[in-house]
């Protein structure tokens, strides 16, 4: 059995890449000829992930730009195929689930049996029995919101803990605890550099997913050199809007895959040379 951090492992040597893109998708914004066809999502996320597949190390669909338009069966559909025409690159359901232990098993069914994703983002606030359902799945990967890279995230995760901050005992829990089937993964945003260093240092070798680079404007560089493990990988570095809406023209896909070749580029400048 394949595991999500083989599978990842894989996807970054393949592409030689850290990047991620996130499926966020907002008809409003599309092409016209694209806002135009009977499935526009599906429509566009192909065209997106046709134009970038070779440049990626995982695609990240966020679960509330496709219930907001009835679009579920769209979402299905984008998985499926990614899966079917670009193999190895795994896919990031990013749906912030967390609620008590039977609720959460629905919840862990809805993102890795209906959806077919290969991980799933989770919220640790209930503490490590709901986030128990989505652990046991040994071959997906659990994402765990750690520090986010919004600006309010101080507001809860700075708080005073036993002597720590808040961010730092999820991160703690989750190198301790949590990952006895090596699945986990957190979230640590690149808005926030200084506290990214602290959470590696937590956490030895654990992959972090690290938004907030492009529309949240997180310094890429230094996301990248406070939170790369010592052979340059390590890190899935985020980017939605900033690569999907280079262009609101005809182009868009061309305009995507050049977006993302650059923070690929501007990614790479920053890693530690591998022998």
């Amino acid at each position: 059995m394949t595991g999500f951090r083989e599978l990842l492992e894989r996807a970054w040597e393949k592409s030689d890449s850290l990047v991620c893109v996130g499926l966020d998708p907002e008809i409003e914004r599309f092409a016209a000829h694209i806002a135009a066809e009977p499935s526009p999502i599906f429509q566009f996320n192909k065209a997106i992930v046709d134009a970038t597949a070779d440049l990626v190390c995982a695609y990240k669909p966020q679960f509330a730009h496709y219930a907001a338009y009835e679009a579920e069966d769209q979402l299905e559909r984008t998985i499926e195929y990614i899966h079917k025409t670009h193999p190895g690159v795994p896919v990031i359901l990013d749906a912030k689930r967390g609620d008590v232990g039977h609720t959460a098993e629905r919840y862990a069914i809805e993102a890795f049996e209906r959806y077919g994703a290969d991980a799933v983002t989770v919220s640790p606030y209930l503490g490590g029995d709901a986030l128990e359902p989505f652990l046991r799945r040994a071959d997906k990967g659990v994402i765990i919101l750690c520090r986010t890279s919004n600006p309010g995230a101080r507001e809860l995760q700075d708080l005073v803990v036993g002597g720590r901050k808040l961010y730092q005992v999820v991160a703690e829990l989750a190198a301790r605890r949590w990952n006895s089937r090596g699945n986990c993964l957190l979230v640590v945003g690149a808005t926030y550099p200084g506290d990214l260093a602290e959470v590696r240092a937590l956490v030895g070798d654990m992959p972090l997913l690290v938004p907030g680079v492009g529309a949240q404007a997180g310094d890429v560089a230094q996301a990248v050199k406070a939170g790369q493990t010592p052979d340059g990988t390590g890190l899935i570095v985020s980017s939605s809007r900033a690569i999907l809406y280079a262009s609101a023209g005809g182009d868009f896909a061309t305009a995507a895959r050049k977006a993302t070749a650059r923070l690929r580029a501007e990614i790479n400048a920053s890693r530690t040379k591998r022998a």
